[in-house]
């Protein structure tokens, strides 16, 4: 008795990968792909019990894989004060949306909010200590910058953190003052004591973070993801989290692990106590990295740059460790088998990590660990080289050029903001460069991902660099197969051949043929399939 599909795609075109090219039809059985190729070959594998699904014209591809983003955040941060630029576009919806926060919340309960850009809001500059104050006067507020580098505090959290105008600025970090006065800006490091008097989220906080985070990814055609920082929120504890998540089936998606690695938060001790070092898992929940955080965001002006930004402070970002700090934990990390995925955004940055990845690997040698530099956003020609001579990848964010591109050009000008994220070149260097948003710092939604990597353009229309544009196959390629190949995964992910996983994703137009507008503003995901089961539907689409 042959074997009979359990669910059938045909009707339209099927994407299965940039060298597999375009089928007609596609089988799935249990939770891996059966076959793929012309709609009478396929037709022979529909039984009485299979489910066909008629695309209609539309285009179905491998699940997307965002290949870096924060999910235990993105799902806790989805209860917290929307302060993005559409939802709060002059600093008094922003500070009307925290009053009202305020005014549901008993007096002493923190107010949280998160997602605004200085550059967008109609004063051009970072919210005050005072105005958080008026807004809230009875309850600490901290206001997270969209990069999630930057905070705004008014006076009742910055006590209850300990800060006064004669605290010192920790290294790596800032404490902004204005006349002797603080303004109620912190950076980077400087945010550690804040964190520290915001209650800690329970496990059950973490678990339904996970979950509502999760579902939103597969409303979005997401079926794999990286959480880019495990334990930054809740220490060892996330580890916990997500493996009661998976036990009680309420872990949406495929999830990566990179473990926070940073010296004083560090969860590899206890993970490789353990015995979770990379590769531990299976495909639905893995143990993938270890972050390590090197510098900050271009746009909030914290990213290590070798030359200053433009303004009179010359400031050349943040620098987080030293590089015997860094070699040394980079080299830990490397020897106790781990892959590594560190935040490096500024060449500066960049620099110092490629030096600490090359240390390691000449000192415990592995061709194929697949080190990775998050951002990477700001590398440069002879970077490149080394990085291909090392087998060290980038995983960038293309959508930052759609969310930032402006702000880039204005804290650092033209000739250094446009070629930043260089996605072409990095294509045709063979350094198959994955995509992602680092939600909640972008929102995971794929069109103005794409939308920029078909045209680099910025959500005002700026183009930065067209020679860096690729095509949709290219796009694709990136959001799926390299993606999988960053996590190691590309022999049993990201592409819709017989053996892989039965990651679907079905898009409510022909991508292939649509035009990057139509993309950005007249698309959407109508159907995901992870391992072979349907695990959302679009309301009112034709499933």
């Amino acid at each position: 008795m042959s074997v009979k599909a359990d669910i059938v795609l045909r009707g339209g075109p099927i994407w299965c990968g940039r060298e597999e090219g375009v089928v007609e039809a596609l089988a799935l059985w249990g939770d891996k792909v059966l076959a793929a190729g012309m709609d009478a070959e396929i037709a022979g594998l529909i039984g009485p019990s299979t489910r066909v699904i008629d695309l209609a014209g539309r285009l179905a591809t491998p699940g997307l894989n965002d290949s870096h983003l924060h999910l235990i955040s993105l799902g806790l941060t989805m209860d917290w004060v929307d302060a993005r630029p559409a939802a709060a576009p002059t600093l008094d919806a922003l500070l009307g949306r925290i009053a009202a926060r305020a005014a549901q919340s008993k007096p002493g309960d923190w107010v949280l909010a998160r997602g605004y850009d200085q550059t967008k809001l109609d004063t051009g500059r970072h919210p005050l200590r005072e105005e958080l104050d008026r807004a809230a006067p009875n309850n600490p507020v901290m206001l997270v910058r969209t990069c999630g580098h930057v905070s705004i505090c008014n006076s009742k959290a910055l006590t209850l953190a300990g800060i006064d105008e004669s605290s010192p600025t920790p290294p790596g970090g800032l404490i902004e003052q204005q006349n002797g006065r603080l303004t109620g800006l912190l950076a980077e490091n400087a945010r550690a004591p804040v964190w520290a008097a915001i209650p800690d989220p329970t496990e059950d906080d973490l678990v339904a973070g996970i979950e509502r985070g999760g579902n939103y990814l597969l409303s979005l055609g997401i079926t794999s993801c990286m959480d880019a920082a495990v334990g930054q929120r809740g220490g060892f504890g996330e580890i916990a989290a997500y493996h009661r998540a998976k036990r009680d089936g309420r872990l949406p998606v495929r999830t990566w692990l990179a473990l926070l690695g940073d010296a004083e938060r560090s969860i590899v001790p206890q993970c490789h106590a353990a015995g979770l070092i990379s590769g531990t898992g299976d495909a639905m929940l893995m143990v993938g990295a270890v972050k390590i955080f090197l510098d900050g965001s271009a746009g909030g002006r914290t990213a290590w740059m070798s030359e200053p930004y433009l303004g009179e402070d010359r400031t050349t970002g943040v620098q987080m460790l030293s590089n015997e700090d860094l070699e040394r934990q980079v080299l830990d990390a490397h020897a106790k088998g781990y892959q590594l995925a560190c935040h490096a955004i500024g060449d500066a940055a960049i620099e110092q990590l490629i030096t600490a990845y090359e240390k390691a690997l000449a000192a415990h040698p592995d061709p194929d660990r697949r080190h990775r530099i998050e951002h990477c956003g700001f590398s440069t020609p002879q970077q490149h080289e080394r990085m291909i001579k090392a087998g060290i990848y980038p995983c960038p964010q293309q959508v930052f050029i759609h969310d930032f591109g402006d702000a880039y050009i204005k804290v650092l000008g033209e000739e250094r903001a446009l070629p930043s994220y260089p996605f072409r070149t990095w294509f045709d260097l063979g350094l198959k460069p994955a995509t992602g948003s680092d939600a909640p710092v972008c929102d995971p939604n794929p069109f103005p991902n794409f939308h920029t990597m078909l045209t680099r353009k910025t959500w005002r229309g700026t183009v930065m660099d067209e020679r860096q544009r690729v095509s949709i196959e290219e796009a694709l390629q990136a959001y799926t197969e390299y993606g999988a190949f960053s996590q190691k995964q590309e022999t049993v992910k990201g592409k819709l051949k017989p053996g892989f996983l039965a990651d679907v994703a079905v898009f409510s137009r022909n991508l292939l043929t649509a035009s990057p507008e139509e993309i950005l503003t007249d698309t959407r995901c109508d159907l995901t399939i992870r391992g072979g089961r349907t695990v959302y539907e679009r309301p009112g689409a034709a499933t």
